[in-house]
């Protein structure tokens, strides 16, 4: 089985932002992680991981209360925080090269409550006037949506659970960690469905 195949030749890559708040139009993106997995034997799993720290664009908007569910810490020295325009051109750039390796027309981003992470990507994107964004435009695949038909459930943790994939609650609100568990609650729904198929 191969990716443009079983999806109609949109590449699925895993995407978890983690913000300075709910209003894409105001509140800064802090964290951006993205996953990708591919078919081995006709089972999808994780290929590859990244992630990246974000410098709060200027005039953007943090909530202290974004901060306190984040653990994002601003000031630490150790976050090796970037611009939005670099770190969105760099995952862009990854996502390209990952489309033609899976010969695949575009990316189609997956994620837990899709849309937030979707509107936030869309505005940093139409803000640093990146041109090349990979991703469809307005469609993607929402694990919440997904883990609510498989598992009975639409919280991350709980939708993990239910699948019998670890979730440590310490860890979470991390832009990798919560990609990763999405990544593999995404591939435990696909794998799942293609055994029932």
């Amino acid at each position: 089985m191969n990716m443009a195949g079983r999806f109609r030749g949109f590449l699925p890559v895993i995407v978890d932002l983690e913000t300075g708040g709910f209003d894409a139009e105001k509140n800064a993106i802090l964290q951006v992680a993205a996953v990708q997995v591919t078919f081995e034997e006709d089972q999808l799993v994780i290929a590859d991981e990244w992630e990246k720290s974000v410098i709060p664009y200027m005039g953007s908007i943090i909530e202290p209360e974004a901060l306190k569910v984040t653990g994002i810490v601003l000031s630490n020295e150790n976050r090796e925080a970037e611009s939005e325009h670099a770190v969105l051109s760099e995952m862009f750039s990854i996502v390209r090269k990952a489309i033609k390796r899976e010969e695949c027309h575009r990316a189609i981003l997956v994620a837990h409550n899709a849309a937030f992470d979707q509107q936030f990507m869309l505005r940093a994107a139409e803000r640093n006037n990146i041109k090349r964004n990979p991703f469809h435009p307005f469609s993607f695949i929402d694990t919440a949506s997904l883990a609510a038909v498989a598992y009975g459930h639409t919280v991350l943790r709980e939708a993990c659970l239910r699948a019998g994939i670890a979730f440590d609650q310490e860890k979470a609100h991390d832009a990798l960690y919560d990609a990763s568990r999405t990544a593999e609650l995404f591939c435990s729904i696909v794998n799942g469905w293609e055994q029932l198929s």
